[in-house]
């Protein structure tokens, strides 16, 4: 629904605010004008309740949300809200007076439909928890879930601590070697390290009291260290038979739905660990906080499938030789692993960073939260409206919902705000943002594309993200377009964000904004994208040469080693390289290639070197010939089935061959499969394989 059909409440909170009613209209191109408000919130509620019998009602508020949500539920209304921050984004600011054609481009978002929703990823959860950690943590612990959840331990310390007179939940001791899953499907594996088996154990003290050297104590563990092997322990526990100092089998596996590990240092590695894992560490706070969290944790539960997955461009691998391993190495919470020539990639265990669609050279990986089409349209309208109402040298903020949107209210509230050319836009995460939206948002008419990251996001895709960057500056750069196009920050505070904002001046960006929208194959936006530039350009360039990892690039052959196997072109996954049909030629179309190192992988003649570098001349979607060869005729048809090259390394490797001594069987080598088939028949009297000598 457009703008223009929607009932529009604009305030300017307490006159806190410089909007001018009649210059935002003409940039939203309104026919009716627009009524600035003082106090929608309070005094001039009624205006809003009146909306509500509208079908569509746009609020220029976030702060009072909930207090208009509630009052439409009151009323039974089914309009639908939007609402929009123009306060903290745009008219809390040092230049708010100026700042018309930002709020108008906020607006204008309200005009597009929502997306598509993506599907969900469920998790069920029976409330089996697994405490781990030493006995004087996990069990008082133990003892207070213990009304909530269905309590287990695993008590990881030999000594200390105590078990509780009542036996309410299993407890048990070892070593873990392995937590792996998520909420719901947890498969813990440790190995029973001391002689006493909890489980069998009847904590009847009869070891306590018999151990010379005091080395047991009440959590019913042998100290090593104290013990001196009398094995009096052994025969005061007698036919219970739980003390074994010889267990021969150790190993032990269990199944739980939740996971709190209060060892000191988490046995979950991973960057981000899956749902339903908690290690808040020794602080009884954080303890604290894991167990609220561990109690909501019980039910069934859905979240967004993240990601799409196209195996058949995938530049992994191909006949065990490795490739492209981007999104496996960027992966903070080790939802993607090998699988064969592909990767797999467990749905459960994603957390929705994107990381893995920004590094992916081919787009095999693909975002969906939201899709790459979807965030086109977003920033087209976003740069359009804003241009069309005067904005000049606009500058894109993307942003998360955390402490990102956090830092951006505390700017306005304390500090000067955001410059009138900054426009924030909310993502899911700040990992999302590859080559490809990068160079969307300059071809669209973007001056600059700034994202905001956390400190956790910042450690976790920094890297990545300002390696994109990198590439995207380089191809900027190279065409003339001057000046910082794309930064990540990641300030300390509102200050350090105020005065990196403030101080960044504006870049050269396109006469002319381009139209398309975005495409969901990532090869197919970043050609649009590129096109735009190029023609566009201050300075055109026909190459433009790119950092090592860049996804475009040439590939070299020498050849002089080159004997034209087609090894590469087997292992191409892209159909960057190709062969010649009828011919032993070698051809190379360099917009396909995404440098993924398969072909210079597979050589077998280590012919093959990358270089990389974006073509943009016409030749780059032509096939060029990298290596060409005479064709060898076969002796007997003369049918062309190979090159000279190859048959004369074939005649010289195997000329010394016993099998082939005679004249007769290096001719064979010379013919095609048809008629060395037809000689081997008509000469029965060679020697055969059953008579050669080992």
């Amino acid at each position: 629904m457009a703008l223009e059909d929607r009932t529009l409440k604009v305030c300017n909170c307490n006159k806190t605010m410089a909007l001018d009613a009649k210059a935002l209209a003409g940039a939203l191109k309104l026919k009716q004008p627009i009524e600035v408000h003082t106090e929608l919130c309070r005094k001039q509620v009624a205006s809003f309740q009146g909306a509500l019998k509208d079908e569509s009602c746009v609020i220029a508020c976030t702060q009072e949300a909930p207090l208009f949500s509630e009052l439409a539920d009151q009323a039974g209304s089914a309009s639908e809200l939007k609402f929009v921050n123009i306060r903290e984004h745009a008219g809390w600011s040092k230049e708010g007076a100026q700042a018309t054609p930002k709020i108008a481009a906020l607006l204008a978002l309200a005009d597009l439909p929502e997306p598509e929703p993506v599907t969900a990823v469920s998790y069920k959860s029976g409330g089996e928890l697994l405490i781990v950690g030493p006995a004087e943590a996990a069990i008082p612990w133990a003892e207070k879930l213990a009304a909530q959840l269905d309590v287990n331990v695993l008590l990881t310390s030999q000594h200390g601590g105590e078990l509780p007179s009542e036996r309410r939940y299993p407890v048990w001791s070892g070593k873990v070697k392995s937590v792996k899953g998520y909420l719901g499907e947890f498969e813990v594996a440790w190995e029973q390290d001391n002689p006493i088996d909890l489980e069998v154990c009847t904590r009847c003290n009869a070891c306590i009291h018999a151990c010379p050297e005091q080395a047991i104590d009440f959590s019913y563990q042998i100290d090593m260290d104290k013990c001196k092997a009398h094995r009096e322990c052994v025969k005061a526990c007698g036919d219970i038979r739980a003390i074994d100092f010889d267990r021969a089998d150790r190993g032990r596996r269990e199944s739980f739905d939740m996971v709190l590990d209060l060892s000191r240092e988490p046995v979950v590695k991973t960057a981000q660990p899956p749902q339903g894992y908690l290690a808040p560490g020794a602080d009884p706070l954080e303890q604290a906080l894991a167990a609220t969290q561990l109690a909501q944790m019980v039910g069934e539960f859905e979240k967004p499938r993240f990601f799409a997955y196209n195996e058949k461009i995938c530049a992994h691998s191909r006949s065990a030789k490795t490739g492209c391993t981007q999104c496996i190495d960027v992966c903070s919470t080790g939802a993607i692993t090998p699988d064969g020539d592909h990767v797999k990639v467990d749905p459960h265990l994603c957390m929705g960073c994107g990381g893995c669609a920004t590094v992916c050279p081919s787009g095999a990986m693909t975002y969906a939260y939201p899709r790459v089409p979807d965030l086109g349209a977003r920033l087209k309208r976003l740069l359009s409206v804003y241009a069309q109402a005067g904005g000049k040298d606009a500058c894109l903020l993307l942003h998360s919902a955390g402490e990102s949107r956090a830092l951006i209210a505390k700017l306005a509230r304390r500090g000067q705000g955001l410059p009138a050319r900054v426009i924030p836009l909310e993502i899911h995460h700040a990992a999302s943002i590859g080559i490809d939206v990068l160079l969307a948002a300059l071809a669209y008419g973007a001056s600059q594309l700034v994202v905001l990251a956390e400190p956790k996001e910042a450690a976790e895709y920094g890297d990545a993200v300002n390696t994109q960057m990198g590439f995207a500056e380089s191809i900027a750069n190279g065409l003339g377009y001057g000046g910082v196009h794309f930064r990540l920050l990641v300030p300390g505070d509102h200050a350090a964000l105020e005065k990196e904002l403030w101080a960044l001046a504006p870049a050269v960006s396109v006469a002319k904004a381009a139209t398309y929208n975005l495409a969901p194959e990532k090869r197919a936006t970043l050609d649009f994208a590129i096109d735009h530039l190029a023609k566009q350009a201050p300075k055109p360039q026909e190459v433009i040469e790119l950092a090592a990892g860049a996804p475009f690039g040439q590939v070299l052959v020498d050849t002089k080693t080159c004997t034209l196997c087609m090894a590469c072109v087997g292992a191409c996954p892209e159909s960057a390289l190709v062969d010649g049909r009828d011919r032993p030629m070698l051809k190379f179309i360099e917009r396909n290639c995404v440098q993924c190192g398969l072909c210079e992988a597979t050589c077998p003649e280590d012919a093959i070197t990358l270089v990389p570098r974006l073509l943009l001349a016409a030749q780059a979607k032509q096939e060029v010939t990298l290596n060409e060869a005479e064709p060898f005729n076969c002796v007997r048809c003369g049918k062309p089935f190979g090159t000279r090259q190859i048959v004369a390394n074939m005649l010289g490797k195997l000329s010394a061959h016993s099998m082939f001594a005679g004249d007769g069987a290096l001719k064979r080598l010379q013919m095609c499969a048809d008629c060395r088939v037809v000689d081997m028949m008509e000469n029965k009297s060679e020697i055969s394989i059953g008579e050669v000598k080992r």
